[in-house]
């Protein structure tokens, strides 16, 4: 016999912030990540997960994006993980192409 449990969390302040934030910053990520990748297909390269994850790196060591070290590395990997999927799924024409995600 299969159970199943349903519960809601009540954050506090602080913690819908930093939810609030880490959804933002993933949502940034994917984002340049997608934008990335356009450039370099409009300049007929290819870029995968790794190139991205690279660009993860070096836009946390630059000081206008600081705010990113705050968050949770595992969810913004994740987020540029979903892209890289999305890419699969469209070019063997499960999906269409991954767009901009907006708030």
């Amino acid at each position: 016999m299969n159970k199943g449990v349903k519960f809601r969390a009540y954050p506090n302040k602080k913690q819908q912030n930093l939810i609030n934030q880490t959804l933002g910053c993933c949502r940034l990520i994917y984002n340049k990540g997608l934008a990335m990748r356009n450039g370099a297909c409009s300049n007929g390269e290819k870029i995968g997960y790794s190139q991205t994850s690279a660009m993860l790196t070096d836009l946390k060591k630059q000081a206008d994006f600081a705010f990113l070290k705050d968050v949770d590395s595992i969810a913004l990997q994740q987020s540029l993980r979903d892209l890289e999927r999305g890419f699969k799924n469209f070019f063997e024409k499960r999906a269409r192409h991954p767009q901009f995600k907006s708030k």
